[in-house]
């Protein structure tokens, strides 16, 4: 594991623009003693020019009764993480997931079957802010626990002998399965192919870690699907109230990857919880989102 976590470790501290440093200051200031470490994830890692991009981001805290002013707030967040924010910096847009350092210690490693943190930080990710020296160590701690559980809980389903960028591929389409996607098919290959050096980097290390874990694998990708999914519907309905704009957000973000042209009516925006709840049958019927 010393390996795998040196080269997140290395991979974390990989500098970004100005701007983004900025942004993620300017997230953790507003959420004061309680932030712990701000990382930034997803397919903007790999952008020069982020006007009109929306940048997304992780704000990690030490725990949820302090980064809210709110109790409610941190209810949500505690009883079904994260909770997602709009924010803007800079002349940037981003949005930014909330979790508490025990919870992102917990959804990057195999006590869950949900895919949607280690699927994420089994990826490039970026440590672009962090409070002190243990946060930024509890943070890589965390992160290098994705890339295992990622390969663990896919190989309990794949042959054990594919080439390393094939498991890749297929380990992420697994994980696209199990969650609600507005992507286009094939998405889960351009994230390896993106970057094919890093993945073969990672792969002796990652599976020497998942062989560790291998005691702990799921073969329940079927179920890992209906509850993903499920998930996914419930989180969208939650966003719709802690994320200013929300169901235009999710319909803006789903036109975008899917080429769709959905619109919002008036009766949606008023009440965006049951917009979220009425869309979600019309989308996947559409297959619009899968």
């Amino acid at each position: 594991m010393s390996q795998l976590r040196d080269l997140v470790a290395a991979e974390l501290r990989h500098p970004v623009s100005p701007q983004v440093s900025a942004m993620a200051a300017a997230i953790a200031a507003r959420h004061g003693a309680a932030s712990r470490a701000v990382l930034f994830y997803g397919s903007c890692l790999r952008e020069q020019q982020l006007d009109g991009l929306m940048l997304d981001f992780y704000l990690i805290v030490a725990d949820y009764r302090s980064a809210y002013g709110k109790r409610w707030l941190a209810a949500a967040n505690r009883v079904l993480p994260p909770n997602v924010f709009p924010f803007e910096h800079g002349g940037l847009r981003a949005k930014y997931a909330v979790l508490s350092e025990a919870d992102f210690h917990r959804l990057n490693g195999p006590e869950t079957r949900s895919v949607s943190v280690w699927a994420r930080f089994a990826q490039p990710s970026r440590l672009v802010w962090s409070s002190d020296i243990a946060a930024e160590a509890r943070a890589v701690a965390a992160v290098a626990r994705a890339a295992p559980t990622l390969l663990s809980a896919a190989l309990a389903s794949l042959p054990n002998d594919q080439p390393p960028l094939e498991l890749w591929r297929a380990a992420f389409a697994l994980t696209y399965s199990a969650e609600l996607r507005a992507e286009k098919k094939g998405r889960a290959g351009s994230v390896v192919d993106a970057d094919p050096e890093r993945y073969r980097r990672f792969t002796a290390p990652a599976l020497a870690a998942a062989r560790a874990e291998s005691r702990r694998r799921h073969a329940g990708w079927p179920r890992r699907r209906v509850e993903g999914k499920a998930l996914s519907v419930l989180r969208l309905a939650k966003a719709t109230a802690t994320y200013a704009g929300g169901a235009d957000y999710i319909v803006w973000k789903i036109n975008r990857h899917a080429g769709t042209d959905f619109q919002l009516k008036p009766w949606q925006r008023r009440w965006p919880i049951l917009a979220a709840l009425t869309l979600a049958p019309r989308l996947l019927k559409s297959k619009a989102i899968r």
